[in-house]
């Protein structure tokens, strides 16, 4: 009798984590002060130090989407448009793009703001395939999304045409 109320109390638990969610809800931004331990040799924000960021945000944003532990399974690209200064506030924002059988892509944007200016610009992005874990490890499956608006459609029909990409070069 135990096993029944055990099993019926975690596939309650299942089909509460799989709600279906809009990419909305699991946008996440992280604010970082950059000082003179993130820098480079050339003066600059070391763009392994924003990397270990996106790495974080999207993490934060995919676990947020799957109420489970996350990992990095995939980074498709990361560009860096412009450095990234000393004093600069680093604004690192994510969110689910596309989700499917037990991974998703979550879109990183990274900005920068010169505080004494107020001048806010755009530095970096990058698309992540984080995969969701259950509690023994193995891979668990992830809520579907909602597509609310044209944004949210065009952000998941950009990240299948990545993911067909992705698959393809790796069965090669």
């Amino acid at each position: 009798m135990r096993y029944n109320q055990d099993m019926h109390e975690n596939q309650g638990k299942q089909a509460k984590r799989l709600a279906i969610l809009s990419p909305t809800h699991s946008r996440q931004s992280l604010r970082i002060w950059m000082s003179l331990a993130d820098t480079n040799h050339a003066g600059n924000v070391h763009g392994g130090a924003i990397l270990k960021l996106v790495d974080e945000a999207a993490a934060l944003a995919a676990s947020r989407h799957t109420k489970t532990r996350v990992v990095t399974a995939a980074l498709d690209s990361m560009t860096f448009d412009r450095p990234v200064h000393i004093g600069d506030l680093l604004i690192v924002e994510s969110q689910v793009n596309q989700a499917w059988g037990s991974s998703m892509e979550v879109g990183v944007r990274v900005l920068a703001e010169e505080i004494p200016s107020g001048i806010c610009q755009q530095v970096a992005t990058a698309y992540l395939t984080m995969v969701s874990l259950d509690d023994q490890g193995h891979t668990a499956a992830v809520p579907p999304l909602i597509l609310e608006n044209d944004e949210d459609l065009r952000h998941a029909a950009d990240a299948d045409r990545r993911r067909a990409h992705r698959l393809a070069k790796r069965d090669k």
